[in-house]
């Protein structure tokens, strides 16, 4: 007696498996390229700004002047928490971690939503802009109470991600440093589908609603495989300390078979398109700001892995001096990831609903089949 077996048999990790037709990104693994929409990354990051590209991966296109300024009208509208919420991040038991602490939080937003009952697309959508505004001051908010400080109210005349910065230090950034972030969001806002966003798009195809979808996906986010690597690349940045002795420490590791973390990607074989914007950021700001030793470590640790192992840095690498620089605690850098990339699993929810059928995959059996029970007095002891 033999299993049913499928005609194919995927990849391990589902790896190379088309699981979905999708209108929202396109990696180009071999040409290393990332398209929203139809938009080169490249072009967004030089121009657009993370209102504007929330809203190109949420409705489909660009908006005209007066929709854009009322869809930052209506995520400054709602970038305040609630009183329920604002309990389940006071209540977080010290040493939580950030990243359940925003999952949590975010999954309590539901509550006290005016569209709470409602699936349809146009409240799905109202829903999908509330999350994108609601994140980033939870994340902060969170920061604000773990440090013994006040947490601030937003401010509407920043945007969101000088608003971030403000809420988190209590200071309004300067306009070059608020850009820079801004653009690290652009570039982190949607990359297909990843572990959190297929996550987002299961939980959403059984017809469950943007809260919950957003919710499983941050969980996926949460482990270690899929966020945190650019905080253990600060964690590496900071051990080595000094650009002289980047090279040895990193010989030394490679020689030992150790991971260099922000190396290498599924996806892509040649440079990750974000990263190169990444290490132009990291390198200014880390200028402007007084601390270009993060920026000098990466760069030599680079060419050493190239020359070593002919691996790529991805997005994760130069994110970290560039948070760093901006005074960004490190283990919030998994929940900024998950700031920018609500736009992104919003916009495959919302896809997703539109043309839903169940996600349900088969598996290959590979277990024993015609075994006989054995009753249990019979098994020994």
């Amino acid at each position: 007696m033999t299993a049913p077996s499928t005609t194919t048999f995927p990849a391990k990790g589902l790896e190379g498996v088309v699981a979905t037709q999708s209108a929202i990104s396109y990696v180009d693994g071999e040409a290393g390229r990332l398209i929203y929409r139809g938009y080169d990354i490249d072009d967004l990051a030089r121009h657009s700004t993370f209102e504007e590209t929330a809203y190109l991966l949420m409705i489909g296109r660009l908006p005209t002047r007066s929709e854009l300024k009322e869809f930052a009208a209506q995520l400054k509208a709602a970038q305040r928490l609630d009183k329920v919420t604002l309990r389940v991040i006071k209540d977080a038991p010290p040493g939580s971690r950030p990243m359940n602490v925003l999952r949590t939080a975010t999954s309590a937003t539901v509550y006290t939503d005016p569209d709470k009952g409602d699936n349809s697309p146009e409240a799905e959508l109202r829903k999908s802009i509330r999350l994108l505004a609601k994140v980033p001051t939870i994340i902060a908010t969170f920061h604000r109470l773990r440090s013994g400080q006040r947490p601030l109210t937003p401010r509407k005349s920043l945007s969101l991600a000088a608003n971030f910065l403000y809420l988190l230090t209590g200071e309004v950034p300067e306009q070059e440093v608020a850009r820079a972030f801004d653009v690290a969001l652009i570039l982190h806002a949607d990359h297909e589908l990843n572990a959190s966003t297929f996550t987002a798009r299961v939980i959403a195809a059984t017809l469950m609603d943007v809260h919950g979808a957003v919710t499983g996906a941050m969980a996926a986010l949460a482990g270690p495989l899929h966020g945190g690597a650019n905080m253990e690349v600060m964690k590496m940045l900071l051990e080595i300390d000094q650009p002289e002795r980047a090279e040895r420490w990193i010989l030394e590791r490679l020689a030992a078979k150790q991971k260099i973390m922000g190396f290498g990607h599924r996806v892509y074989r040649t440079e990750d398109p974000r990263a190169r914007h990444l290490r132009k950021m990291s390198e200014e700001m880390g200028k402007k700001l007084g601390q270009p030793k993060w920026y000098e470590i990466s760069r030599k640790i680079e060419e050493v892995v190239m020359r070593e192992k002919g691996l790529y840095c991805n997005v994760d690498f130069y994110s970290a001096s560039l948070y760093y620089v901006m005074g960004i605690p490190v283990d919030l850098y998994t929940p900024i990831f998950a700031m920018s990339r609500v736009a992104g699993w919003c916009a495959h929810i919302l896809e997703q609903h539109s043309d839903n059928r169940l996600i349900r995959p088969r598996a290959e059996y590979t277990g024993p089949l015609g075994l006989a029970y054995v009753p249990l007095n019979r098994r020994g002891r």
